[in-house]
């Protein structure tokens, strides 16, 4: 399986610019770019933070941006966006029991994507409800293996200011991958960092926004990052996962200032 993840492109109502850039400017270039490079991919994942405060101009332009997209995508909600408002715009977009949750199988396995949202708070939370849901997924790939997508990282990345808003307990969310022990990797976005590592013997991985990034600042502090942005290839067969991060063209130059 070829998948393309791309995340937080934090759209603004049109013509907005948020850190110095314009955020649609920049998913325009990324999708571009990946349409001319990885037409073939099975599925694009848009990780959340569709939006940057939830507004219906910034959907109706993700709505016109991917119009001319070739790939099959999917889109995830993240802290940013508004899930009731995303569901009247995009009301063709899968959902089940209320969350902004679906499954992709593909020939090498299965694709879990999550919904992380708790409305109202920066940090992430997996309810009952939705653990439920993921339990019955799980269980429902038996020995085929699960791929995870969602938009808050459940592990530390010990940057303090980022670690305070990743998924809430996530020791829950861990007891129900252990009881099954078939996910072989977890794909986030949320923090604006190009990250690998493992978390409790899973393999993990975040990405660059689209827009902005953060700084590598491990103080209680958050700075803006000026490295470009970037989108993920990931290669999925029976020998396992490989993901290429690529820093994408986004066609001029765009000064990038410090709020």
């Amino acid at each position: 399986m070829k998948i393309i993840q791309l995340s937080d492109p934090h759209l603004m109502a049109l013509g907005g610019y948020l850190y110095g850039s314009d955020p649609l400017a920049r998913l325009e270039a990324c999708l571009a770019d990946i349409g001319r490079n990885h037409a073939d991919a099975d599925l694009v994942v848009i990780s959340g933070d569709l939006s940057n405060d939830g507004e219906r101009a910034a959907y109706a332009a993700l709505r016109e941006a991917l119009a001319r997209f070739v790939p099959p995508c999917r889109l995830m909600l993240g802290n940013h966006d508004d899930r009731a408002l995303f569901l009247e715009m995009f009301p063709e977009a899968p959902a089940e029991r209320g969350f902004v949750q679906s499954v992709f199988d593909g020939g090498d396995g299965r694709l879990i994507l999550l919904d992380t949202l708790d409305s109202g708070h920066v940090e992430g939370r997996l309810c009952a409800a939705r653990l439920d849901w993921l339990d019955e997924k799980l269980h429902e790939a038996r020995d085929r293996p699960v791929f995870l997508f969602m938009h808050h990282p459940p592990f530390r990345i010990h940057m303090p200011v980022l670690d305070e808003v990743r998924l809430a307990d996530a020791d829950a969310f861990h007891d129900n991958l252990r009881r099954h022990g078939n996910v072989g990797h977890i794909f986030a976005g949320h923090v604006h960092r190009l990250i690998a590592g493992s978390w409790r013997g899973i393999p993990v991985s975040t990405l660059r926004s689209t827009n902005h990034q953060s700084a590598l600042d491990f103080s209680d502090s958050w700075r803006l990052g000026h490295e470009p942005p970037a989108y993920a290839v990931i290669f999925i067969d029976a020998d396992g996962v490989v993901v290429h991060f690529h820093d994408f063209e986004t066609g001029r130059p765009e000064p990038v200032k410090d709020p």
